[in-house]
């Protein structure tokens, strides 16, 4: 039996367990009732989290969480680890992508912690999302246009918690956020002028 009923109260330490538990582990975590309740904002405020975990690790801030549009189950779920896994391009929206597998991503919702990154949204449409949630445009945007011009639904829920972290994060470290939207050579370019 699941530890996360329907009566249990959604609160942030609920979602912080749901945040930092193996997707695959979940259902021992929540039952079915406790995820059908969880709202929109619930679902962004975890992938908030996973861009906090991101953070104390010391890498990008950014974390995404895939559902199950019919039956509102996490699938897939994962945060950026680029300096962690010393990869380029494991964003937590690619992150997330591969912790569900292979999967029909149009019967699904992403929900990222900020705007996805050229190459992120160019995989969001490539995959056939139905819906991407957007949690925080005033840090970084603008490929929410080509998205919906690709014929993906995107929806704006700015987080206030995941935007004062994203705003720190460039503020103490400009050279990893610089790098991780446009490489190391941008990091060094910007050193020569």
């Amino acid at each position: 039996m699941a530890i996360l009923t329907k009566r249990a109260q959604i609160c942030d330490e609920a979602l912080e367990a749901v945040a930092h538990m193996p997707t695959r582990s979940l259902p021992t975590l929540m039952g079915g009732e406790f995820g059908s309740s969880l709202s929109d904002a619930d679902f962004m405020r975890i992938a908030v989290l996973l861009a906090q975990k991101s953070y104390q690790e010391g890498g990008c801030p950014i974390g995404a969480v895939i559902v199950d549009n019919l039956t509102k189950s996490i699938v897939g779920k994962g945060h950026n680890t680029l300096v962690q896994e010393d990869h380029p391009y494991n964003h937590g929206e690619t992150s997330a992508i591969r912790d569900a597998g292979r999967i029909d991503f149009s019967k699904t919702t992403l929900y990222t912690s900020l705007s996805p990154c050229d190459v992120c949204a160019t995989l969001l449409y490539m995959r056939g999302f139905s819906k991407v949630v957007v949690g925080d445009v005033t840090n970084a945007s603008g490929n929410e246009s080509l998205l919906q011009e690709k014929g993906v639904e995107v929806e704006i829920l700015e987080d206030s918690v995941g935007i004062a972290q994203y705003a720190k994060f460039r503020e103490e470290k400009p050279d990893q956020d610089l790098e991780d939207w446009q490489g190391v050579s941008a990091v060094k370019n910007s050193r020569v002028l």
